[in-house]
């Protein structure tokens, strides 16, 4: 009882000091441990009250005596495939919602999220050659940054919607409630749960392929060319029935899916921090990253990042200088780890060429070693005459295409794509196959945050991207025999 005492004693102390550096004060602290971010300035934390502190205090201390939410062995398996994606021998598939919300914890969302990243990443593997890593950005992406702590709703100012970690997306419901941690904690372990029960039940099983949806496509050249590579891969796994490679034990009835989300509220990733073997992992995802608005080289959340065990990614966008980037690479990675660091750029594929060889250089000076990956999302979006934020499919190409050039120009391997799409066929993104036009985004534009590709739309990227690696032969030379040694095990 007095050892309970005590930890809630401490952890009130750690909670004041949450609120308090909230209100802007840092110190500067030397060496690492779980806490020592605390020491630091921090940017994006829920506006907490004094009031507040009781209810934080006994949130953290019930996350932290929770069950994991992963385990430290796939955390280690995702970043050894992190690393090979980083010399090429892999492609990273990251993709999934802008911002989750808890009433989209249901069967039938994630199911659909699971089945356009496989359906993908199926594309990927079959028409462009290369094993795919899967990172699903869900199962924990509740917080969100903004750039304001105001925002006008039916001419009220509203606190920002912060995520459903944080507080609600009704006006009403838009003060911070440190409970919502807690619920962003089951939220988190019900959908990694269920996550692992369809996969374990045979829902990526090459045996019973998911239904592709073309409806939507209105060109009938492209769904001429997206049925004969249907074809093509649909006989490819009945010649595998055939040959009774297709059997229970084959290796090819499942696949590995990892979960991951922006490592933003920081008292909520030091209560699922574990000790493990030595070395600390967050086991509330296999992946978290670093936001471009939170990437301080002496903040708060490089100091928490730079310190677990966990593969990391730093969103890398115009503002950043090279210099810095070399700083953060050094910080970040400082074993110079292969699979450790993720560099994920944002520039829009307007600014692609202007800066990602600068960036490329810039780290390649430092010798350490990072994966690229291009978010080709986020710098392209744009407002319509209606008011409505969306982004272009032919943009979103278009920076993922130049990125896959400027990294071959500079003897750099781009090893994979970041997304936020769904596998709903909402109306948010205009272009693609579908020819949506900005006047018919009002028709299922749901989105509570950034507009998202649809699930056509994400096929429309896939059967693109699969086809240009195929062209470019995206593998490196060294690594060819080698990969294609594993690639059916690799499935």
């Amino acid at each position: 009882r007095e050892r309970e005492k005590e930890r809630v004693r401490k952890r009130k102390r750690v909670c004041e000091e949450t609120i308090i550096m909230d209100k802007g004060t840092g110190g500067s602290g030397e060496g690492w441990s779980v806490d020592s971010w605390r020491s630091k300035s921090i940017k994006q934390q829920p506006p907490y009250g004094e009031e507040d502190l009781g209810t934080l205090t006994e949130t953290l201390s019930k996350i932290e005596t929770m069950p994991p939410v992963v385990h430290s062995g796939e955390i280690q398996r995702l970043k050894e495939n992190i690393a090979k994606a980083g010399r090429g021998e892999h492609f990273i598939l990251h993709g999934g919602d802008c911002a989750e919300r808890f009433q989209d914890c249901s069967s039938t969302m994630v199911e659909n999220k699971l089945r356009i990243l496989l359906q993908m990443s199926l594309v990927l593997t079959w028409q462009g050659h290369v094993p795919v890593v899967r990172i699903l950005r869900g199962a924990g992406q509740f917080a969100k940054p903004r750039s304001s702590d105001y925002e006008t709703v039916d001419g009220k100012k509203v606190p920002s919607y912060r995520g459903d970690n944080v507080n609600g997306f009704c006006p009403t419901e838009r003060r911070p409630d440190p409970a919502r941690l807690l619920q962003a904690y089951y939220h988190s372990a019900t959908t990694c749960n269920y996550i692992r029960a369809l996969l374990g039940g045979g829902f990526a099983s090459l045996q019973y392929p998911h239904e592709w949806d073309f409806d939507f496509v209105k060109s009938e050249d492209v769904l001429r060319d997206y049925n004969a590579i249907l074809g093509e891969l649909e006989h490819g796994i009945g010649f595998l029935r055939a040959a009774k490679v297709l059997d229970n034990n084959s290796g090819f009835d499942t696949v590995d899916i990892s979960i991951s989300h922006e490592g933003l509220v920081l008292a909520y990733e030091q209560a699922l921090t574990r000790s493990v073997g030595g070395q600390h992992y967050n086991l509330g995802a296999h992946f978290l990253w670093i936001g471009d608005r939170t990437r301080q080289l002496d903040g708060a959340h490089v100091e928490y990042f730079r310190g677990l065990a966990n593969p990391v990614g730093l969103k890398c966008g115009p503002s950043l200088p090279p210099e810095e980037l070399a700083l953060l690479v050094e910080r970040l990675n400082p074993q110079r780890e292969e699979g450790k660091l993720t560099l994920i750029t944002r520039y829009g594929c307007a600014k692609v060429e202007a800066h990602l060889a600068a960036h490329i250089r810039a780290v390649q000076k430092t010798g350490v070693p990072v994966t690229w990956v291009c978010d080709a999302v986020h710098g392209n979006t744009f407002v319509t005459k209606g008011g409505l934020k969306t982004r272009s499919v032919d943009d979103i190409w278009s920076e993922i295409r130049l990125a896959l050039e400027v990294h071959a120009a500079n003897n750099s391997v781009l090893g994979g794509v970041h997304l936020e799409m769904t596998g709903e066929n909402v109306t948010e993104c205009v272009g693609g196959s579908a020819q949506l036009q900005a006047e018919e985004l009002t028709r299922d534009y749901v989105t509570h945050c950034d507009p998202r590709l649809n699930y056509t739309q994400s096929l429309d990227i896939a059967f693109r991207l699969a086809k240009t690696l195929k062209q470019k032969q995206h593998l490196a030379p060294s690594t060819l025999s080698t990969s294609s040694k594993k690639r059916k095990r690799d499935h």
